[in-house]
């Protein structure tokens, strides 16, 4: 490593940091991939993978977190667990301030901080997260084929999830705190006249219950304060996703809910900086997604390094 330090930082060691670095690695760069926790991301949190090529019976989430981590440090990537604090973005001058208040400089950023899924916040549901409670009704909806779930929320997600999640399931309810849902029209539609799905009008989850796995959730009224239990196999919280692009704010162009806005080739709004994963502005949320923006934001990222000696 030179002065001019490495040739990228990566921040954040989920699928798609972790195959940024593989392909920065691979193509000679002097990469860096810097993680507060775990590597892995929402792998790690995820029960069962039934949908990422090359496991046709399936993977379990921390295994293949697990696969990635050991092949980037195969290809030689350099892996720090530290909190990245800060960006400084001058010009010819970018920099990581690091736990310690330590600085490190880069010719490029590649962010790769993902996305937090809005819990209920109620007991049960991080005890059984992987176990029943899901953020994501399409990676498990298949895995509740014939079963009951529950959907928390009635915005857009939840409801246009919950239709979804009945191609799977013999029942779903949607479990909503007001008395009419807040989706688009024709979504509400479609729900409403869909036979396999009920809801649970005023309510609110307050318990997630089970023994090994989700056996019931407690509900109360929200009008008269009833409370009253709803057996099913499975819940999936969808009540809104943030993005975490705390670190690029003010910096990079960000959409009105905060994700970071970027190119077909994963470029952001200021040279120099690329963006992928769940943290971008994306329509589908996928490891197998974050993946394929990893690869691209690496290559992106290499072509700019060539072009700016």
């Amino acid at each position: 490593m030179t002065d001019r330090g490495f040739d990228a930082i990566i921040i954040g060691g989920g699928p798609a940091g972790l195959t940024a670095g593989i392909y920065a690695s691979r193509a000679g760069m002097r990469a860096l991939l810097i993680e507060k926790g775990l590597c892995g991301g929402q792998a790690l949190i995820t029960d069962l993978v039934e949908n990422f090529p090359g496991f046709p019976d399936g993977v379990s989430g921390p295994d293949l977190a697990d696969y990635f981590l050991r092949q980037a440090k195969k290809t030689g990537l350099e892996i720090r667990e530290a909190e990245a604090k800060k960006l400084i973005v001058e010009k010819d001058v970018f920099k990581v301030i690091i736990d310690s208040q330590k600085e490190l400089k880069t010719r490029s950023f590649i962010i790769a901080t993902g996305a937090s899924w809005n819990s209920l916040g109620v007991p049960g549901e991080a005890e059984f997260r992987g176990k029943g409670v899901s953020y994501c009704a399409t990676c498990d909806g298949p895995l509740f084929k014939g079963k009951k779930v529950v959907v928390a929320g009635g915005g857009d997600t939840a409801v246009g999830e919950a239709v979804f999640l009945t191609k799977f399931a013999k029942k779903v309810t949607i479990v909503h705190r007001r008395d009419k849902l807040r989706a688009v029209k024709i979504l509400q539609e479609r729900a409403l006249a869909n036979k396999k799905i009920e809801i649970a009008w005023n309510s609110v989850i307050t318990d997630i219950r089970g023994a090994s796995k989700v056996e019931a959730v407690a509900l109360k009224n929200t009008k008269n304060a009833k409370e009253s239990s709803l057996a099913c196999d499975g819940v999936f919280v969808l009540v809104g996703i943030r993005p975490n692009s705390e670190i690029v704010k003010g910096i990079a162009a960000l959409d009105e809910k905060g994700y970071i806005i970027v190119d077909d080739d994963m470029k952001a709004s200021v040279e120099g900086i690329f963006a992928c994963g769940d943290v971008r502005k994306k329509a589908l949320r996928q490891i197998v997604t974050a993946c394929g923006d990893g690869a691209t934001a690496a290559s992106s990222a290499q072509h700019y390094l060539e072009t700016h000696q």
